[in-house]
């Protein structure tokens, strides 16, 4: 018998469905409970125009869909599931979904709070609480092994682009070292190759480095980053690092990446002066779009422009997103698509 062939595929594929899970009034965006739901629905609205939305909710099931529906939600194309969860970073405790012989199988890995820096026990139970009401289409393994969607990328082609950093932070895996973290990779994604990096990092960033807040696949051949170029920013020499690294690094067919330079926003800071992790990596792809973090920031167009050549026959949408950095993450950490068909309306 000839073992199944797997494939992760890239984010631009066909989408079934995206994930959220919605935040709790009395979660940690509690002070910016109100701000950060006005974001979901955003977010929620513009994902509905082009595919359907599973949300991992509360209890209150009959309010969020009337607040869905006010924000210009189309609630033809919304599941919600009543769900406990600690937080809304569905990237981190949602599933990642491969296809073994051309069927969806979600993969189920340990999230641990990145390294136990938060408590993730109801997060770390989400994607088989949904699957014990039927909100997934395929079968879910669940894998002994600490591992966030935001931590990996795939070009849908045999490559995994990670950072050491995340992958092999003592808090994760510590009974592995990276030999063996990369066969693992290989094998349950079906990848030949692991690109890894080991710069690139944004200041407040609770992830250990997650690839998705600096280094982002937007084709086969096309990676997108995180650049600096203001030396008196604390960030430049790292940036400067990664960038080295990127253009080092070679396509399937030996060739050089094209690399889109995306400025760094202005900084900012929460009320008690930390930095908080604003930049436009954190994308999400969608079946007709991209959906692209902004904040309130003069180069949010200039991220934009940038951006809109590389996704031809997609809409590049700007998100306010400056609720979601309050907690330290972004637009693509909040979200996990779930490849598949398309439903056909």
């Amino acid at each position: 018998m000839t073992a199944p062939t797997t494939v992760l595929p890239a984010e631009w594929a066909p989408q079934r469905a995206v994930q959220l899970t919605w935040p709790r009034p009395d979660g940690d965006f509690a002070k910016h409970f109100v701000a950060v739901e006005d974001t979901f629905v955003a977010i929620a609205a513009a994902i509905t125009r082009f595919e359907d939305l599973i949300i991992a909710c509360g209890d209150d099931v009959q309010e969020l869909g009337r607040k869905l529906l006010a924000g210009g939600v189309d609630p033809r194309r919304v599941d919600l599931y009543p769900a406990p969860a600690n937080d809304v970073w569905a990237r981190d405790h949602g599933p990642i979904t491969v296809f073994r012989d051309g069927r969806p199988v979600h993969l189920d890995f340990v999230f641990n709070g990145w390294g136990g820096k938060f408590d993730a026990a109801l997060d770390n139970q989400l994607t088989r609480a949904l699957a014990a009401q039927d909100a997934w289409q395929a079968p879910v393994e669940t894998l002994d092994f600490v591992l966030e969607g935001g931590g990996i990328e795939s070009d849908g082609l045999g490559t995994l682009l990670t950072t050491e950093r995340c992958l092999l932070a003592p808090t994760r895996n510590p009974q592995f070292d990276k030999a063996q973290i990369e066969e693992k990779l290989k094998g349950w994604f079906g990848v030949q190759r692991v690109l890894w990096l080991k710069h690139g990092d944004l200041i407040g960033d609770d992830t250990d480095g997650h690839i998705d807040t600096i280094a982002r696949f937007c084709d086969a051949t096309t990676i997108a980053y995180q650049a600096c170029d203001d030396e008196q920013d604390p960030h430049y020499a790292d940036l400067k690092a990664m960038e080295a690294e990127l253009q080092a690094l070679r396509t399937l067919d030996g060739e050089p990446y094209k690399l889109v330079p995306l400025p760094l926003p202005l900084p900012a800071f929460d009320e008690n002066g930390k930095r908080l992790p604003a930049g436009y990596p954190n994308f999400l792809i969608l079946n007709g779009a991209v959906l692209v973090p902004t904040y309130g920031d003069p180069n949010d167009a200039v991220a934009l422009q940038r951006l809109a050549p590389c996704f031809p026959g997609r809409e590049v949408l700007g998100i306010d997103c400056r609720a979601l950095i309050e907690q330290y993450g972004s637009l693509h950490c909040v979200t996990m698509q779930i490849p598949g068909a398309p439903r056909e309306d």
